[in-house]
């Protein structure tokens, strides 16, 4: 007894000691221009832990063992230096780089984006908080290769290279998000970015480390809801902005503090704002009686200013804590989500002839006719990473995330569908070093319990669950680093779905037509086991330039939505069907008898400079997609009255039927991000995207988003910095036999920021003016392009004090 009490102790001892074991090495880091660095970050090999340099660039950090530094600051180059506990005092010296160069919490093995073999965008510090939207569409869509499906400005999800819902993997510190979003396009992203310290975009399939379901790219929302670093006196800061467009208010807070290893986190974002203004535009004209001529149709054609049922009303806090010393980041976390948001295209929109205009009050949602989504989550999130200093071993970590997710869909004061989500996952890696070779292994767990009850249940109940490992090396060669990796996930999926036959009666006493539906349950299970593989290099062939080259081989097994719909998705005005459906003379059997997994080889090709006055990233891709997953047009109706039947027949409240089908595609493109520094005060950006979607029979694709080219000019002097950008989002034409052609438009944003102190606290004031110039622009890759077209001119008035 006496000695298991003792083991106890010494355990115990061992993981919560402080640094009195450790040796601490001092230093100082500085800029080519030898004046101090403020606010970099560094940690040691294999270790959570990190510390910040002080105002005059000065820090010191623990030190037990032989160990490689990591210094970074966004904006510089990464610095990897070797260091022991009699190293003494440690100067570093970073080089400046000419594009943005901030480590990415999502590569696992510490690089930042300019080191790594895969595309990737980072968005943080003063330009993400500026730019920071309702939704991580709207905030993101201006990088090169991404778009947002905008269902209206607060329900917009990010596409990468043409590729969005469930191939676009949303995460929060390296966890799934887990709310409906990848459901349908009305449904929100339940990650605020004005929380957020950076959001991280990896182009490309991303599936080794995040699940198979990130085919075409993940976005990755970090914050400091556990805190990373150790904390010793009370920081934070407050944002308080205004959106003249929508008369929306937004309040945010951020509150940090820390003791003797123990540290806290706070954060809370509060948005309330009404129905958002455009220019002038055409409502989509409405079906007309055969008594009725184009021309009176044409006459009774309504304007518009607004998009009506498009407010916000959302409230979110993050709730944290973490211990931290030499070896040991334990931590847990508790977020809550309450939101209130319109759906638009559910109602009539304001007419200019209206006198109604105030946007203020949000009680109008709750009229007849107006459907709104009540989103509720609570998401708790544990962290522990334990360094080890051993030979091969770094740290071993392990991460877990609990969410429960709620989405109601609400008409007047009456529920009419709610979707919910529970959903667990746990990520554990053992970080290690053989030999030459420096790598992660790990294992992935994650389910998820779905559920949709109401009219707009078109997806049964699914269970989802899937273990995978995974591994990813790298070792370097010189100027030449080689990337490895693989994973192998098995997949189950678990439902039981209810088929629906419609059958037809003729009625010959009153000559019409009736309409029946049988119904049977069948429980139906899916399993898959999909494998993942990439090669990766990364070549740096002379100072500040490097190339990378990466091809990947990924696979997917379809997830509800696209294998199990059957019913009216009254968001986007469809009847939807899946994969395991077979639809014959009008009647749906379900038969899920040959689903294949959807594989992509994707190959990556970018060129870098990234060192002196000017700096590029070209990213060339092509995405070769086998059994590609899309929603087809059966060129057939669906009404509630008759059921599914051709599309000759002109039935009141009819909406087309579109099934997912599986046919081979092709996706390639060109992605450009240049920054060229004319001197210290003015700097010019210049960035372009083009994106080539299509089936191998050349059909294109659905929904692809129009190629965009603009130029950025920023000027920086004393506190004081502006920028006017001018981006061009070329014309839509590639489209298939259901869609329109969407025409091209240049929306002209500026914005002014002040950085000034008073009292010790620095404040940051801010003036953005979005569409300067009123242009009226339509979104492609929008299921409701036509009657939500983009804000019209914004006026945006912000402070930010930190403290």
């Amino acid at each position: 007894m006496i000695k298991q009490s003792l083991l106890s102790s010494a355990i115990i001892s061992a993981l919560f000691s402080s640094y009195a074991f450790a040796g601490e090495i001092k230093g100082k880091v500085v800029d080519h221009n030898n004046q101090p660095v403020s606010g970099a970050k560094l940690h040691l090999h294999g270790k959570s832990q990190s510390i910040s340099t002080d105002k005059n660039g000065l820090f010191s950090i623990p030190v037990d063992a032989d160990s490689q530094l990591h210094i970074s600051k966004n904006n510089y180059l990464d610095e990897r230096i070797q260091i022991n506990e009699h190293s003494g005092f440690v100067n570093v010296t970073l080089k400046p780089s000419a594009v943005e160069s901030i480590v990415v919490f999502a590569s696992a093995l510490h690089k930042n984006n300019v080191e790594m073999a895969a595309p990737v965008s980072v968005l943080g510090g003063d330009e993400l908080k500026n730019a920071a939207k309702p939704t991580l569409g709207e905030t993101l869509k201006g990088l090169p290769g991404i778009n947002a499906s905008y269902f209206g400005p607060v329900s917009s999800s990010p596409i990468i290279r043409g590729l969005d819902g469930p191939r676009v993997k949303v995460m929060q510190n390296g966890l799934d998000s887990s709310d409906a979003s990848r459901v349908g396009p009305d449904h929100a992203n339940s990650n605020d970015s004005l929380s957020a310290q950076q959001i991280e975009v990896l182009r490309g399939p991303a599936t080794l480390l995040y699940g198979s379901g990130a085919i075409g790219g993940v976005v990755n929302v970090v914050d400091n809801r556990i805190p990373s670093d150790i904390l010793e006196s009370i920081s934070g800061a407050a944002d308080y902005s205004h959106d003249s467009v929508s008369n929306t208010n937004t309040y945010a807070a951020l509150l940090e503090t820390g003791n003797n290893g123990f540290n806290f986190h706070f954060d809370g974002v509060s948005r309330k704002g009404g129905d958002y203004d455009t220019p002038s535009f055409t409502l989509p004209e409405e079906a007309h009686h055969e008594d009725e001529s184009a021309e009176e149709h044409e006459e009774h054609a309504e304007l518009a200013n607004k998009v009506d049922n498009t407010f916000i009303d959302s409230q979110q806090f993050n709730l944290g804590t973490s211990f931290i010393n030499e070896h040991l980041t334990m931590g847990l976390s508790y977020g809550r989500i309450d939101t209130d948001y319109g759906i638009p295209a559910h109602s009539h929109a304001h007419h200019e002839h209206d006198e109604h205009d105030e946007h203020d009050e949000h009680d109008e949602h709750t009229e007849e006719g107006n459907v709104f989504a009540r989103v509720k989550q609570d998401r708790w999130q544990a962290l522990l990473n334990y360094a080890l200093h051993n030979q091969w071993i770094e740290s071993v970590s392990v991460r877990a995330g609990f969410t429960d997710y709620q989405h109601s869909e609400i008409e007047g004061e009456a529920v009419g569908t709610t979707f919910s989500n529970k959903s667990k996952e746990l990520r554990t890696s053992l970080e290690h070093k053989l030999g030459q070779w420096h790598g992660i292994f790990g294992y992935h767990y994650s389910n998820s319990d779905y559920k949709a009850q109401g009219e707009e249940a078109f997806t049964p109940a699914t269970k989802t669950t899937s273990h995978a490992l995974y591994l990813l090396e790298e070792r370097t060669f010189g100027d030449f680093t080689l990337e490895l990796g693989a994973r192998i996930e098995d997949y189950q999926l678990s439902s039981t779905v209810t088929e629906q036959t419609h059958h037809h009666s003729h009625d010959e006493a009153h000559d019409e037509d009736e309409h029946e539906e049988a119904a049977s349950e069948i429980a139906y299970q899916l399993d898959m086991t999909n494998i993942s593989t990439s090669i990766g290099g990364v070549y740096q062939f002379t100072d500040g330039h490097n190339v990378a080259l990466n091809l990947s081989r990924s696979e997917r097994a379809p997830l509800t939505a696209e294998l199990l719909s059957n019913g009216t998705h009254i968001a986007t005005g469809t009847y939807e069907l899946g994969l395991g459906y077979h639809l014959e003379d009008g009647e749906v059997h379900f038969e899920p008898n040959d689903i294949k997994q959807e594989t992509a080889t994707n190959i990556d090709l970018s060129l870098r400079r990234f060192i002196g006055d000017f700096g590029y990233t070209i990213n060339v891709f092509y995405n070769d997609i086998d059994n590609y997953y899309y929603q087809k047009n059966t060129g057939l109706m669906f009404s509630d009255a008759h059921g599914i039947e051709v599309a000759d027949h002109d039935h009141e409240d009819a909406m087309p039927v579109f099934q997912f089908a599986s046919q081979d595609a092709r996706l390639y493109g060109l992605e450009l991000d240049a920054h060229y520094s004319i001197n210290n005060k003015n700097r010019v950006k210049f960035f372009a995207d083009t994106l080539t979607a299509e089936l191998k029979n050349n059909a294109s694709l659905p929904r692809i988003p129009s190629n965009k080219l603009g130029i950025k000019y920023e000027y920086s002097h004393n506190g004081f910095t502006s920028n006017l950008t001018v981006t061009r989002y070329n014309k839509q034409s590639n489209i298939t036999s259901f869609e329109t052609t969407t025409a091209g438009y240049t929306l002209v944003d500026a914005s002014m920021q002040y950085d000034f102190a008073q009292s010790d606290i620095d404040f940051v004031a801010y003036l953005n003016l979005d569409n300067l110039t009123d242009e009226l622009g339509f979104v492609h890759s929008s299921f409701i392009k036509e009657q939500a077209p983009l804000p019209g001119r914004n006026i945006k008035l912000g402070i930010r004090a930190y403290f």
